[in-house]
């Protein structure tokens, strides 16, 4: 599976990271997203949305609605099958309009689905 990462980080200790690790332990192709960053552990770090290509499967949200606005377009031209807003990046309208797209939005955390096979 595909999985975009809005909010990548190369701290450990962010959530963000930890989901990167353990999506890739969990034999998924992680795609990382952050306009701040050109690469994470020598993963190239996509700067623009629009960089990204290929079909994506989910993608993972890690930063806050705030910043977050400006991206939701450029998500849903990824035609992504889900996007799982994590905890503190939940909001009615992304969720609104995601959902308009055909894009299923889930609020949960990306770390617990995999831990608990959901994912």
């Amino acid at each position: 599976m595909r999985v975009l990462i809005i909010g990548a980080s190369r701290n450990p200790e962010r959530y963000s990271n930890m989901a990167m690790n353990r999506l890739i332990a969990a034999g998924h192709e992680a795609l990382l997203f952050n306009p701040g960053i050109d690469e994470i552990d020598g993963m190239p770090v996509h700067r623009d949305l629009a960089q990204v290509s290929g079909p994506i499967d989910t993608v993972t949200l890690y930063v806050s609605p705030r910043h977050l606005e400006p991206l939701i377009d450029s998500i849903i031209a990824l035609s992504p099958s889900r996007v799982i807003a994590n905890p503190g990046t939940e909001n009615s309208e992304f969720a609104r309009r995601f959902q308009n797209a055909g894009i299923r939005y889930v609020e949960a955390c990306t770390l617990v689905l995999l831990s608990t096979g959901q994912f």
